[in-house]
């Protein structure tokens, strides 16, 4: 079992620009509630299942496992509540980290959100200068949130 540590950030759209190709995500909730929440994923051409406990600070226990491309994708369109969240994902470094850059389309186009994951939930990060606030603690930019709730009606 792992913990994710991880916080969430929004951008300046005129400051960042992809620097490399992103990766097509679909997903979708099968349960997301206060304590727990059941991910399919399809990313690119692969499959997962993610299971997520409740979320203390900016940490949460996390499972992820592969499954086969053709079960995620009947998961995504028989078991999961709608709207799917589609979004592009970048990965880019920066100062010894790995940013996530997911822009959103669909239900949540618009929206720009940055990710970091963290060793330890004081380790100190520098921030890129594209970033405009941290959304760690503002449950509306969770995507199990969003997928109850789109950006669009905001």
């Amino acid at each position: 079992m792992g913990i994710e540590i991880e916080r969430k950030y929004l951008i300046d759209k005129q400051k960042w620009q992809p620097a490399v190709a992103g990766v097509n995500i679909r997903q979708g909730y099968i349960v997301a509630d206060e304590d727990r929440t059941i991910r399919v994923r399809i990313k690119g051409n692969k499959g997962y299942l993610t299971i997520k406990g409740a979320t203390k600070g900016i940490s949460r226990l996390e499972m992820e496992y592969e499954i086969p491309l053709a079960d995620a994708a009947k998961l995504l369109d028989t078991m999961c509540q709608k709207p799917l969240i589609e979004k592009i994902r970048y990965v880019e470094p920066h100062l010894g980290h790995t940013w996530e850059i997911d822009v959103f389309y669909g239900d949540n186009d618009g929206l720009v959100v940055a990710e970091v994951e963290l060793a330890s939930v004081d380790e100190p990060v520098e921030l890129p200068e594209w970033i405009t606030r941290e959304v760690s603690d503002d449950k509306r930019y969770y995507n199990a949130c969003l997928s109850k709730n789109p950006f669009k009606n905001w």
